[in-house]
């Protein structure tokens, strides 16, 4: 992608700069990079690990140089919060689908909610989820799953290295995880849902930390529209 000509005042953007985004509700990883580039001018602008249109919060998009840095940022352990929604599981295990295959939680204690969230802990396999952009022969798996075509997935390997249930209020439960980049919330929503036998699926999320970036040094996408604004109006 060719370079146009910028504002003076966005050299700096040009030349490299990271910015934390608190990417907001449906919006996509991508919404997030190109409005950066529709304010900068700047067309070289990635971003340093996609989050879902159904997930909020921290998202590292780097411009100019700085895009060399994305597999640094990528390669950093991630902290997620949230909610699962047990008691029904979705073919996309979130809210992109509709629930099915309901079942009774009346018998679940709040010993068991947590005693299954150890085995999660640590280095385990995890199976993406069939909805998902990782390749195939190529191909994004979430192509195949739209068709109805069934895929042979193979697990990953990804560590957990916290996972606690921060309020329980079934049918929701709430949670906080640390873990390595590569895992899919998503997938542990329904792993957790199917380890208590009554399924489950994730029902909110967010991103609020990468490493040693918090999501409360984010800027919001109005905020950081505003900056821009300043800067020029600034800039004589």
């Amino acid at each position: 992608m060719k370079q146009k000509p910028i504002h003076p005042a966005m050299q700096p953007f040009l030349e490299g700069q990271v910015l934390l985004i608190d990417k907001p509700l449906r919006w996509t990883s991508f919404d997030a990079v190109k409005k950066v580039r529709i304010l900068t001018g700047v067309s070289k602008v990635g971003h340093a690990g996609t989050l879902d249109p159904l997930a909020t919060g921290l998202l590292i998009v780097c411009t100019g140089s700085f895009t060399k840095k994305i597999n640094e940022y990528m390669g950093m352990e991630k902290e997620y919060t949230g909610s699962f929604t047990l008691g029904a599981t979705t073919p996309t295990y979130d809210l992109e689908s509709e629930p099915q295959d309901f079942k009774d939680l009346s018998h679940l204690t709040e010993a068991q909610l947590i005693e299954a969230t150890k085995q999660f802990a640590g280095p385990i396999q995890q199976l993406p989820p069939a909805h998902s952009a990782i390749k195939k022969d190529g191909k994004p798996l979430y192509l195949s799953a739209r068709k109805g075509i069934e895929v042979e997935l193979e697990p990953r390997a990804v560590t957990i290295y916290e996972f606690e249930l921060t309020k329980i209020e079934l049918p929701k439960v709430y949670f906080r995880v640390v873990c390595s980049t590569g895992t899919y919330i998503r997938s542990l929503a329904n792993d957790y849902g199917k380890a208590l036998g009554v399924g489950g699926h994730l029902s909110s999320l967010r991103r609020t930390r990468i490493g040693i970036f918090n999501v409360d040094d984010a800027k919001s996408v109005e905020g950081f529209e505003q900056e821009i604004a300043k800067i020029k109006a600034a800039h004589v």
